[in-house]
């Protein structure tokens, strides 16, 4: 079913969807209250202020803090100098620049030609995915880190390489999770890149340990290796393969490491055929899927990862499975097993954004043809682009001018690939249902619409 034709009717449908979404996320999905930002700020301000040590602080009234490395602190310092509202509302502005910049560099260079109202579809499906809406809603770090790695992704498939990896060690120094990127930088023989990486990585965390050397030993020698700080590995927001081990009874990590060391083998698979084809958004996508794979801890609000992957499975043709998978990831449906995660339909069902997740891993579209009329995501480097022959110059040259009619059909025939009708089917799938409209609101900081469990989870 085509949409209206009018900008009018256009509009009168933004309207209609853009009042859909707010009911839905002011009834069923609950505010996280900031609480991760909570952290950071009280964490920041007994170290500037109280003299206190980095991982010594706790919510008042819970057990969670600060579980990044130190240079994450030092980069949060700002925070010491202001409200904590005003630290709220910094952090709406970074992560709204953040998701910004994410969606220009997946739209790719025709970004300008996809229109408002192509773009008012996608924020409003975009404000139902459930990892953005607990990203914000945290006040979390993740969308920026996935705009400094996607940066050098953009270099990378420009072929304007030379600060290209300087991203990926910033975000890596921040949150360990990125640290993967390095790796698929040397499957790519990408060896500039990955040694500005490491030294951006390596000089961040020197200067954090400068700032605070007892905070960096207790971190790297400690904190590092306790996964108990960070949450419990069944909760049901833990969407790694850990936490499908963990919820299934068998947290056993010699069996975890196996399920981890067969996934990288894919991973690395996959990548080297990827970058092998030029194809550098869809070796990130890899990336960041099986980053939130092998993480021993991958909350809901960690997927944001995944966001990359919809955009080059639309892309190759396959909108309406990107619509679908989008729109299960909109829905909480995790959270219906909660208080039980046994049986079939609790290993299924409360590991659904795993399933996905590892789906996209085998299935993602990877260094193949795109199909005729989709935009282009990797330009070849300049090594790459084949030497033109004299001949071919001069057929260049002399070939006669294209006529009208052909001019008009390649103009047509260059648009790209709408994404339109998988956000409508994910709206329509997310807004069918009204699940949660009654429930009561959870002090669970990474909970949904549930009851609070005896020990709440942190998030990181």
């Amino acid at each position: 079913m085509s949409g209206p034709r009018t900008d009018r009717g256009r509009l009168l449908l933004v309207l209609v969807l853009a009042a859909a979404v707010t009911v839905f996320t002011a009834t069923v999905p609950l505010l996280r209250d900031w609480f991760d930002l909570r952290v950071y700020y009280g964490t920041v301000h007994t170290w500037v202020h109280h003299g206190g040590r980095i991982y010594d602080y706790r919510v008042p009234g819970t057990e969670y803090g600060f579980t990044y490395p130190p240079f994450a602190a030092l980069g949060m310092l700002p925070m010491a100098l202001v409200g904590l509202d005003l630290a709220i509302a910094a952090s709406l502005l970074l992560n709204l620049a953040a998701l910004a910049f994410v969606l220009r560099i997946l739209a790719g260079p025709g970004w300008r030609r996809w229109g408002w109202y192509r773009w008012a579809l996608a924020l409003c499906a975009l404000a139902l995915f459930e990892p953005l809406r607990d990203t914000f809603s945290f006040g979390q770090v993740n969308l920026i880190l996935l705009a400094l790695v996607l940066a050098d992704c953009c270099l990378l498939r420009s072929g304007r390489g030379r600060w290209a990896g300087a991203g990926i060690g910033l975000a890596a120094a921040v949150k360990l999770t990125p640290a993967l990127f390095l790796l698929m930088l040397l499957i790519g023989r990408k060896w500039r890149a990955a040694g500005v990486a490491t030294a951006v990585a390596l000089a961040a965390t020197g200067l954090a340990a400068w700032a605070d050397p007892r905070a960096s030993r207790f971190y790297w020698t400690q904190a590092l290796w306790d996964t108990s700080r960070v949450g419990r590995l069944d909760y049901v927001s833990n969407q790694s393969l850990q936490g499908v081990l963990a919820r299934l009874g068998h947290p056993d990590k010699s069996l975890w490491a196996v399920v981890v060391l067969l996934t990288l083998a894919v991973w690395a698979w996959r990548t080297r055929r990827a970058v092998a084809a030029g194809d550098w958004t869809a070796a990130f996508a890899l990336t960041g899927l099986t980053a939130c794979l092998v993480s021993p801890i991958t909350w809901v609000h960690h997927l944001v990862w995944v966001l990359p992957s919809f955009v080059i499975l639309a892309r190759a043709g396959h909108p309406r499975i990107a619509g679908a998978l989008y729109a299960v990831m909109c829905t909480s449906v995790v959270w219906l097993w909660f208080d039980d995660a046994s049986g079939i339909d609790g290993f299924l069902g409360s590991n659904l954004y795993t399933w996905i997740t590892l789906g996209l891993l085998f299935g993602l579209p990877a260094g193949q043809p795109r199909p005729v009329g989709s935009e282009p995501s990797d330009r070849p480097q300049p090594s790459d682009r084949p030497a033109r022959s004299p001949r071919s110059r001069i057929a260049r040259v002399t070939a006669p001018a294209p006529s009208a009619a052909h001019a008009r059909t390649t103009a047509v025939s260059g648009q790209p690939e709408p994404f339109s009708g998988a956000v409508a089917a994910a709206i329509g799938t997310v807004l069918g249902p009204g699940r949660g409209a009654g429930r009561s609101a959870s002090s669970e900081p990474t909970g949904s619409t549930r009851p609070a469990a005896p020990k709440p989870q942190s998030s990181s």
